[in-house]
């Protein structure tokens, strides 16, 4: 790996570093791939709320935390705010669809999709690659997001190629 040294740049090179404005960090930014989860939980009330994200990262080992974040004009908010316990449901490549479906507006975000009940009483989504169960312990202010940090309570895993998102499309990972 070479490192550059700013200073080595040509004038070329340096016309081409510009500042971020929207259109360009999100291009930039695309980029990087990541992987697809639906966030579940379940209300004090019963309703069952979904989001699919691609913002989540782990954090620590020790403890097991994770962290995610969430638009602030995204409609679930509330819920996430008011709900201390959620699942995060690691999507497998087959399950675009789902992926779609929890990203796009509705009154029932969960119509068609088989779950199972979590520990938490959060929806576990069938076929999942993985499913992570969580409580909140922190939330910070991120710009025009809401970032939360949440301690592991249980997790479980299957084999499986996980679904990735990069530049704008859902892609699969092939092995080489």
């Amino acid at each position: 790996m070479q490192v550059v040294n700013p200073a080595t740049l040509t004038a070329t090179a340096m016309t081409d570093l510009r500042h971020p404005d929207p259109s360009l960090y999100r291009d930039v930014m695309g980029a990087f791939p990541t992987g697809v989860t639906v966030m579940t939980l379940t209300t004090a009330d019963g309703t069952r709320v979904g989001v699919t994200a691609s913002s989540f990262n782990t954090v620590s080992l020790d403890p097991p935390l994770i962290l995610w974040s969430l638009a602030l004009k995204a409609p679930s908010l509330h819920a996430f705010r008011t709900t201390d316990h959620f699942a995060v449901n690691i999507l497998a490549e087959d399950q675009r669809q789902i992926a779609l479906q929890f990203a796009r507006p509705s009154d029932d975000k969960f119509a068609g999709i088989p779950t199972e009940t979590g520990q938490t009483g959060a929806p576990l989504l069938t076929g999942a690659l993985a499913h992570v169960e969580c409580r909140t312990v922190a939330r910070h202010p991120g710009g025009d997001h809401e970032i939360m940090v949440a301690e592991v309570l249980t997790l479980r895993r299957r084999d499986g190629t996980p679904l990735v998102f990069q530049r704008g499309a859902f892609h699969g990972l092939t092995s080489t």
